[in-house]
């Protein structure tokens, strides 16, 4: 209550008020009250996306990390000595942190205990060729993928010997998805096919498999966190999204239920009619230089009602800043954490420009009656180096989702939505916004092209082009 001088009293002064109540914030999560915009629906739809302490204690840590990250100076790296193995294509960490795995081009694969910085075990001749990609099963088993067409399975408790060779590409094997629920290993490579292997009924002799999609100038493949999309980003500039996925039906050439294609754009171009409007496409098996064919090609199956069909595919073309009136290629491809968006680095197809790009999962009703349930919506946006042209350079989300980890010259950015590194469906802009820079850490002598937050420590690693892996951790 207020000190300060006041009107004068009347005849029969009254007595003290107490501190009057405060309204509550309509933006309380405790409030589910009418008063809340949106009432107690909206409430309850905050509940699900981890939004208040009722659901996710340790949201309030969130903060101190990204001091945490933020406070992390280039001289706080730890170099890895991995000698002369050639560039490092792909980190992985285990799913507890406790290994860090580093995929290096002259065939071997290196292990490092990551709280320690000392060398572990190297994997010599793991291929016959680069080794491109890493994936954990679980905390002991991982996989590992190759230019010789091949994926090993490895043991962390046997690492002289693989548990097997998967054999089925046909080229160059590019990365690794893997369901938990199903315990289905899902790869990718430059032949174009996706394909599924069941490590159910792994044997020494390799794993049963099939071949579950096919396109013509495939990238990079991704499952979504709850695996009820596959999303496939090509060198054509597509991106390929399957909706509701089904990983035990294989998809014959021709079998796709096709959706419209579009460019995805900012919100104000979605809900209007331009030039660059939908655009009827058939299997991406039947594509060309010249850009997707028309529907004469492939007969349309009937969608069931109120939905797409399993598997449907939808295609779609991402709109990259700058990149308009120009091809480009989606080098890299990543997922948040919870699903909510997708994650990607872009180059023109003159390689003078390069881009990262968060694009929105819009969920709920379609925009246009043949458009499927999901579409995606460019939100954020930043241009990169352009550094290190033709190699490929693998950007990654934090494990909370808040930041991004992106290679840039010789180093790496932090990025984050805002400048408190909020969540993003607490920041989402109404127009594409430029990603903010929270920290730069340059230690390579070299072109970086890979980098990884750890799942479990406020640790960043990060690889380059001559072979180092540099460690940052915030010193105490």
């Amino acid at each position: 209550m207020s000190t300060g001088p006041g009107p004068e009293p009347g005849p029969q002064a009254a007595p003290e008020p107490g501190p009057e109540p405060q309204p509550r914030s309509h933006a309380d999560p405790a409030d589910p009250g009418p008063a809340a915009p949106g009432g107690l629906f909206a409430w309850l739809r905050g509940r699900c996306l981890g939004r208040g302490a009722a659901v996710d204690p340790a949201r309030d840590t969130f903060g101190a990390m990204t001091g945490l990250y933020g406070a992390i100076q280039p001289a706080d790296s730890v170099s890895l000595s991995t000698r002369t193995h050639g560039a490092v294509f792909n980190l992985e960490y285990s799913p507890d942190g406790s290994v860090l795995t580093v995929a290096c081009e002259q065939t071997e694969v290196l292990l490092f205990d990551p709280i320690s910085s000392k060398h572990i075990k190297t994997l010599s001749e793991a291929h016959e060729d680069c080794v491109n990609n890493i994936r954990f099963l679980d905390n002991r088993l991982f996989a590992t993928c190759s230019d010789d067409t091949t994926i090993a399975l490895w043991d962390l408790r046997k690492l002289n010997t693989k548990v097997c060779t998967l054999h089925g590409h046909t080229s160059w094997v590019k990365n690794i998805e893997y369901d938990t629920n199903t315990r289905l290993l899902v790869t990718s490579g430059f032949d174009g096919n996706v394909i599924i292997w069941d490590t159910n009924r792994c044997t020494e002799d390799g794993c049963p498999h099939k071949k579950f999609f096919h396109t013509r100038f495939l990238m990079r493949m991704r499952l979504t966190p709850d695996c009820s999309k596959m999303l496939i980003s090509t060198s054509s500039g597509y991106l390929l999204i399957l909706h509701d996925l089904d990983l035990n039906k294989s998809l014959e050439v021709g079998s796709y239920p096709i959706l419209r294609a579009r460019r995805t754009t900012s919100s104000s171009d979605i809900t209007s009619s331009g030039s660059s409007g939908p655009r009827a496409v058939g299997s991406p098996c039947h594509q060309n230089n010249a850009g997707p064919p028309s529907e004469k090609t492939l007969s349309r199956p009937s969608q069931r009602e109120g939905g797409s069909p399993r598997n449907s595919l939808e295609v779609l073309t991402p709109e990259v800043p700058g990149e308009r009136d120009r091809g480009n290629c989606i080098t890299s491809l990543q997922l948040h954490p919870k699903g909510w968006a997708t994650l990607l680095r872009c180059s023109s197809n003159t390689d003078d420009q390069e881009w990262t790009c968060v694009y929105e999962f819009q969920e709920g009703a379609p925009v246009r009656p043949v458009s499927p349930r999901c579409s995606l919506r460019l939100t954020h946006c930043i241009e990169e180096a352009n550094v290190g042209r033709g190699y490929i350079k693998e950007l990654c989300f934090s494990p909370d989702g808040r930041m991004i980890s992106s290679p840039h010259g010789f180093g790496i950015r932090l990025l984050g939505f805002d400048a408190h590194c909020s969540e993003l469906v607490d920041c989402l802009p109404r127009e594409a916004s430029p990603l903010r820079e929270i920290r730069s850490l340059y230690s390579h002598n070299d072109v970086v092209l890979t980098t990884k937050f750890s799942p479990t420590h406020c640790q960043i690693a990060s690889g380059c082009l001559s072979g180092r892996v540099s460690l940052y951790q915030p010193k105490f």
